[in-house]
This record gives structure tokens, sequence and C-alpha cells, in this order.
């Protein structure tokens, strides 16, 4: 809801400052007051294009500074702003400030967080309707109407939508799969081939350690051999080898029996003889691990440089190749079993789309019988708005299967004809401009329920009426404004005398510069203009007369 508004230096208006209420506003003044110029600069805050020749003669720039409630936490507008990172604190109202200097540039903030003017329509486009001479906006736009239709219809559409999303998450999953079997019928020699290259090397986790380790040691252990060979000698030869160190024990044994010195000597000759052995042994087992086999490394050498030639074409680490072989083979197993997988998804997939046509179906059903209640809604409004010869229809068709989306399979659009025997037409086609805003009031008052949320300005909506049809027109507003605030700018005592504010929008000159105010009116005021509208600049007591009739609904 509108708040408050401020005006600074834009055209005739210097500076003003105006609150707004809940219920039926209304604002009158004679023609030439600047009634255009205060909806020029709601306008302004609301992102209309930022026109320099808004900005007053001889000032630098103009203001305007707009005041509405705060929007509801998850509602449409709430959700825009924190999609632009603009915090509203609870309670807080929502502020937009507009400036356009004399040179051209223009300003725009919400909540003193500067904005782009695509996101300042967005958001004015959420707060307030304006329907005016040359309204492009609201119900004149289609891509409205379905979800008007569908509030009036009371359907809110959840399994429409989820049948859909279960739909599209079917389809994709079969897209994918198919590109994925296509792939892998491309790549078929190439598994095969690599299944059977590796599959015959058979290649083990670790393997190129080991072999590399191997190779190492083998390569030393043929440095090593010649100096183990002449070490092995000494224990063989006849000066101090261990034979010989044996055959001394022996003869040794046979004189130390008496002699205790000799026994000593025997013992430490056994000892030597445990520990030679010990040494010979660990020679013995040295050799044997150290032993140069050329055949073998050459064999190792082949083995180490195949392994790695296969990591490098496959580009892999030479121990990832035993996975990569499970890999391709789990890949080539697919191809054969893809064809099972195939005909399931698309099982699925025609299981996923026959739900959503049976949901949209429903939803059509509950449309069709949703329009018929809203064309007798809204023609039990257009006699009385002096549009007795106009019709109204909803239309309701089935789009192509690729337009179809989560709010259903239908096209909906309101066609109206407003000439007997002229072809139903889009809502923006009625020519005359009292005529197509007279037609939205009946729209509006017909969806007041499923519609009531925002601001909704009606600028002349009884332009070129009078007597019963201006009073209908009153009426009909009065009741709109039950659930929702409306702003209209009129030039009917019938209109007027329905409001639950009135504003009175003047122009006066001062020397030669022109001025425009507004002032909400008094109970005495409204009386006075009313009167005035009703007789002229010359006010009766006649007419004074019928305004008090007016004002108390007789």
């Amino acid at each position: 809801m509108l708040q408050s508004l401020s005006i600074r230096d834009i055209v005739l208006i210097e500076a003003l400052d105006l609150e707004f209420g809940s219920g039926l506003t209304v604002l009158t003044g004679e023609t030439g007051a600047g009634k255009s110029i205060l909806l020029d600069s709601l306008g302004l805050a609301l992102g209309n294009r930022a026109d320099s020749g808004l900005v007053r003669q001889g000032t630098e720039k103009a203001q305007v500074t707009a005041s509405f409630a705060a929007p509801k936490s998850g509602s449409k507008l709430a959700m825009t702003l924190a999609d632009n990172d603009i915090a509203i604190e609870p309670g807080e109202p929502l502020i937009i400030k507009r400036s356009v200097k004399a040179d051209g540039g223009s300003r725009a903030f919400i909540n003193d967080q500067p904005c782009s003017a695509t996101l300042l329509r967005t958001v004015g486009g959420q707060l307030i309707e304006i329907h005016g001479q040359h309204d492009d906006r609201g119900l004149i736009n289609p891509k409205g109407h379905r979800a008007l239709l569908d509030a009036f219809a009371g359907v809110e559409g959840a399994t429409v939508r989820d049948a859909f999303d279960a739909w599209q998450t079917a389809k994709t999953a079969l897209e994918q799969a198919q590109q994925e079997q296509e792939a892998a019928e491309n790549d078929r020699d190439y598994l095969e081939h690599s299944v059977a290259e590796l599959t015959k090397f058979a290649p083990q986790p670790g393997e190129e350690q080991e072999l590399a380790l191997e190779r190492a040691t083998m390569m030393k252990g043929e440095k090593l051999t010649g100096d183990l060979e002449a070490i092995r000698a000494a224990f063989d030869g006849s000066n101090g080898g261990l034979a010989s160190l044996r055959s001394a024990a022996r003869r040794l044994d046979m004189i130390a029996e008496d002699h205790p010195l000799l026994k000593e000597a025997l013992e430490a000759l056994d000892r030597s003889i445990i520990d030679a052995t010990e040494a010979e042994d660990k020679l013995n087992e040295a050799a044997a691990a150290l032993s140069f086999d050329p055949q073998r490394l050459d064999d190792m050498e082949t083995r180490l440089f195949d392994l790695r030639g296969l990591a490098r074409k496959h580009r892999v680490e030479p121990d990832k190749l035993s996975d990569l072989l499970n890999e391709l083979q789990t890949k080539l197993a697919a191809i054969s079993d893809g064809g099972r997988t195939l005909e399931e998804l698309e099982a699925s997939l025609a299981g996923a789309k026959k739900s959503y046509i049976a949901a949209a179906e429903a939803l059509r059903a509950q449309r069709a019988k949703a329009a018929k209640a809203l064309d007798k809604a809204v023609a039990g409004e257009l006699m009385p708005l002096k549009l007795d010869a106009a019709r109204f229809e909803t239309l309701l068709e089935e789009l192509p299967e690729d337009h179809w989306n989560r709010s259903g399979m239908d096209r909906i659009e309101f066609l109206i004809s407003t000439n007997p025997g002229a072809p139903l037409a889009p809502l923006g086609k009625i020519a005359s401009g009292g005529e197509l805003s007279r037609f939205i009031l009946a729209l509006k008052v017909a969806l007041a329920e499923e519609y009531g949320l925002k601001s909704i300005i009606f600028d002349e909506v009884d332009r070129g009426v009078g007597g019963a049809v201006a009073s209908a027109i009153g009426d009909r507003l009065s009741r709109l404004s039950k659930g929702a605030q409306l702003l209209v700018v009129t030039h009917s005592p019938q209109v007027a005398s329905k409001g639950d504010a009135h504003m009175l929008i003047n122009k006066s000159l001062s020397g030669t510069v022109s001025r425009t105010d507004v002032r909400a009116l008094d109970d005495e005021g409204r009386r006075q203009e009313i009167a005035r509208m009703l007789s002229g600049a010359d006010v009766t007591d006649e007419a004074r007369a019928q305004a008090d009739r007016l004002l108390e609904g007789v």
C-alpha cells in the first residue's frame, strides 16, 4: 500500500508531501490543475522513463520519494527484493527515491540502496497498477491471465507442476542414457581392443615399484659378485681357510685332553669355526640374492618398459592400469546391457508423460468451468457501466506440445468485443480509453477476491459518462476498494462522493509563476468541491444540496 508521496521541483510542483490511507481516495480538480503531473511524479518513482522535462524551471533536479507498507514475507515482491540483496527490516516501510537532473541524468534508490531502472520498474509493477488512457500493463497483458483465472478457480496447480518436473526429469535421464549408449557404441572397437590388451598383459597394483626395485638390486649384484667370490675363496684356501681351521681343531683335540691351556685354545678355535661357518652361510645367501641373471634382467626391463608404455597410452599411472581394466570391462558390459536400460527409461518417460497429461487435462477442466463462471460474472457488470453491447470471453486453447509447461497445456487470454457483431479481440485492442478503463473495472470487480493485493490507480475511469453510469462506476470502485487501495482521478461528482478520502488538486498563479498543490479535504471541503463539480464555478445552494444527497448515498 502507498503510504506517502513526497515531490520536489517537478514541473509546477515546488514541494508537496501527501499521505494516503487504505480504501478509496479520490483526486479532483479543474482541468489543467495538474493531475497528470501528480501521476507523472508517481510514475517516475515506479520506474517510468526519467524525462528531464519534468524538472521545474530554474532548478537543477527533481526528486520523488514514495513510501510503501513493508511487503509480506514470502510474497513475490519480498523475493524480488531479496534476490537483489535489498534488505527490508520487519515492520519497516519500503522507500523508493528517484531523482532526475535537468541535464537528463537520473538515480534511483530502494531503501537507500542504488538500483537500476529495470529493477525499479519490476518492483514498481509489483507495488502499483496504473490504468489510464494508454495502459499496457496489469490486466491488459495476457501473460497474467492464466494466473488470474487459476486464482478465480481456486486451483493451486501443484500436481501439474510436480508431474511436469517428473516428466522432464525422465526425459533428461533417457536423453543422457541415449547419448552415453551412442558414445559407447562408437567406442566399442576401442574398448574391446583395450580390454583384450590389458587382460593379456594383466597389470598388477604395485608392479612397477617391485620390478624397478628388483632390477636395481640385480644390477647392483653384478658389481658385487666378483668381490663376493674372492671373499668366499678365502674360506676354501689352504692358508687359513675354514677347512684348515677344522683340521687344526681335530689335531688340537687329540692332544689337549690333559692340558688346560690347550683346552682353552680348543674352545676358542671351536668358537671361531662356528662364527666362520655362520659368516660363510651369510656370504652364500648374499651371493645367491645378488646373483646376476642376464635373462631375468632382460625380462624385467622389457616388462617394466611395456608397463610404463601402456600407462602413457591410456594416460594413467602404471599402478592404475588394473583399475582401468575393470572400468573398461564395465563400460563394455554396459553396451550389451544398454538396450535393456533404454527400454526401462523409455517406459518410465511414457508413464511420466501420461501422468502429466492426465493432471493437465484435469486442470483444464477446472479452468473451463471457472472460465464460464468468470465470463458470466463480468457480463453482469457490463450493462451498468454502459457496456451493454460488449461481450467478454475467456479463451482457453491447447498449446502445441513443445509449449507445454509447469502451468499446464493451455493458453489463456481475456477477449472482448465492444460493438454488436464485432469479432472478439484482446483487451488492448479496444480503441476508446474510457471503454478500456470501464472494462478493466468490470473485470477487476469480478476478480476482486482473487485480485486484491496492491494499490491500483484509475485515471479518469469515468471519462465520457455521467449520471447513472458514473454512479455505477463509483459503486464498483467502492466495492473494489474493500480489498485493495484505490486512487481515482475523476471529474465525476458521483464517483467523488464514494471516496473514503478526498484530495483536491489546485493550480495557482503567483506573479508569472504557476504552482500546483494538493490538499486533503475535510467534510465541508468535500461538500464544496462536489458542489463545484455539479454546478461549475458558481456554486449554488441547489448544488450543495445535491452534493449532500450524493455524500449521504441518497
